[in-house]
Formats: C-alpha cells, sequence, structure tokens
C-alpha cells in the first residue's frame, strides 16, 4: 500500500549519490510516495549541477563525498547560480565542521543516510516546506560543542585540535601544494608529512583536498 503524498502537489527530485546502489534504493523507498518524482539520478557534483539546470527540480538529496566535484562544492555552486530548488544532505558525515559548512554552503537540511525512511521523508516534507531540518542524530552533537567551553568561555574549535605543525601542514595542502613542496616549504622529510597529513585527515574526519581547503578557509588559516 503506497503512503499519502508527501505535499499536494508532485514535486521533482534530484538524487546525487556516488553509489549506484545508493541511488537506486533511495529512489525506490521516496518514489513509494505518490506526491514526489524522482527526475534525475546522478554520481557526482559536477552532474548534479548540470542536473539542477536541466530538470529544475524542487529538491536535491545531495552526498558530500563524491568524485569530480564534491557535494559542498555542488551545493556552493548552485547557490551561485540562485538556483529555487532546496538541498538535503545525505551523508554519513557527522561533525560539526561539516554540517556548519553544508548550511552555510547553502544546503537546507542535513540528515544521515541510517536515517530511517519516515525521517527521511520528514525531512523532505520540512524543507520543501521552506524550514530548516537538521537530524537529532547529530544536533545533539553540535548542541554539546557549544556548550562545551573553555575556561574563556569561547567555543572550542576543531582546528584547536591539531598541533601547530599540523596547521601549517593544512595551510599549505589548502593552498594547492603537494607533499614533497610541502617538506622542502617546512625542512622535514616527505614521509613525516605525509604522517602529519594523516592525522589531519583522521582528527577533522575529514577525507579530500576540498573538504581540507574548505575547512582552512573558513578557520581562517588561508584566504578564499
Amino acid at each position: 500500500m503506497r503512503s499519502a503524498p508527501l505535499l499536494a502537489m508532485r514535486k521533482r527530485v534530484v538524487i546525487a549519490d556516488d553509489h549506484a546502489i545508493m541511488r537506486d534504493g533511495l529512489r525506490a523507498l521516496i518514489e513509494t510516495d505518490e506526491g514526489i518524482e524522482v527526475v534525475a539520478t546522478v554520481e557526482n557534483g559536477r552532474e548534479a549541477v548540470d542536473a539542477v539546470r536541466t530538470h529544475s527540480p524542487d529538491l536535491v538529496l545531495m552526498d558530500l563525498a563524491m568524485p569530480y566535484m564534491d557535494g559542498l562544492t555542488a551545493i556552493r555552486e548552485l547557490t551561485r547560480r540562485g538556483v529555487s530548488a532546496k538541498i538535503l544532505v545525505l551523508t554519513m558525515h557527522k561533525t560539526e565542521e561539516h554540517i556548519r559548512a553544508a548550511l552555510q554552503a547553502g544546503a537546507s537540511a542535513y540528515l544521515l543516510k541510517d536515517a530511517s525512511r519516515a525521517e527521511l521523508l520528514m525531512a523532505m516534507r520540512t524543507v520543501l516546506a521552506g524550514k530548516t531540518y537538521i537530524s537529532p542524530a547529530v544536533a545533539d552533537r553540535i548542541v554539546t560543542r557549544y556548550l562545551d567551553r573553555d575556561g574563556a568561555g569561547a567555543v572550542r574549535s576543531l582546528s584547536d585540535t591539531l598541533t601547530m605543525r599540523e596547521k601549517q601542514v593544512l595551510k599549505l595542502i589548502a593552498e594547492g601544494r603537494r607533499n614533497r613542496e610541502i617538506a622542502e616549504a617546512l625542512f622535514l622529510s616527505v614521509k613525516t608529512v605525509e604522517k602529519h597529513r594523516a592525522n589531519v585527515m583522521r582528527k577533522l574526519d575529514l577525507h579530500n583536498i576540498a573538504a581540507l581547503t574548505s575547512f582552512a578557509i573558513e578557520n581562517n588559516l588561508v584566504s578564499p
């Protein structure tokens, strides 16, 4: 038995995820609602931007970690173009930095991939109604971080977890330097640079250059 329509009028949706099984599963899941029409499924941010231009959807379900153009870059590009489509981020990333960056870029919702169908549809309803939705699974994390203050009462940033050397390496990575160039600039071995790089990615839970660059800009380590 099909569920009641998401909204009175049929809504057009684009799904952007680099895993075919995820795209197919999402299409099958949300199209059980008669109020939704999936007009395109794409596998990277570049294709998502093109699909929005071609299909003029009401909503985009956007993964963050995708090849060629990551989801965060795609959101920024869509925002820059002034598209009317709402963007619901659907990802496995749980850090405050990912959430804040996505919302600042223009996303209207942030949902984890392990969410139930009911929560997904609720998030879609909320976004299509012009409101913001953040999954309770990560909302508590944000609240906890803002309540977790140091002795001076300032909110601690994830960048505070990096050593000075790790910040230097992150800055140079964000500037487009290769490991050998970073090693020469900081008078380190390439192996040491690789270790610092791995530590930065692990501590920040960021796993590609675009995400590291975005984090560095937002934390004033480099200029945009």
